[in-house]
């Protein structure tokens, strides 16, 4: 992956992850009422976890402007993402998760692997070489 790609990549990354955020924070209640998801007990879990993508969002767009500089959060959004990836897809398995959520999680797997090749691709011996070649 060239350095294009990864600013693209985390720029997409960006874009979703601070409107997935935004969106949960605000209008949890029409969403999980619409796929006749059971609300917790406090709005607070649901707005928390959807302030976490939100800055995960900001992360991402600071990678997308500088990603040798911004490099250690690739691993952090690598980590948040294998952490979805693998409690959704736990409850998947065990049945015990909302539907709506297992098309979040796809996107995600999908995420993951492309930041693990981004990480790759922003290894300060690969950045350097590249840069040579261009």
């Amino acid at each position: 992956m060239t350095l294009k790609g990864v600013k693209r990549l985390f720029m997409v990354a960006a874009v979703y992850d601070l409107i997935l955020g935004f969106v949960f924070a605000l209008f949890y209640k029409p969403i999980y009422n619409g796929f006749g998801v059971a609300l917790p007990n406090h709005a607070g879990y649901i707005q928390l976890a959807a302030a976490h993508i939100f800055i995960f969002g900001i992360g991402f767009y600071l990678v997308a402007q500088n990603p040798q500089r911004n490099r250690s959060v690739i691993t952090l959004g690598i980590l948040m993402k294998l952490a979805f990836v693998g409690v959704a897809f736990g409850h998947l398995i065990a049945d015990t998760i909302p539907v709506f959520y297992v098309p979040f999680a796809a996107l995600d797997l999908i995420f993951l692997v492309l930041f693990l090749i981004a990480n790759g691709a922003t290894k300060p011996e690969t950045y350097a070489s590249a840069k040579m070649a261009a």
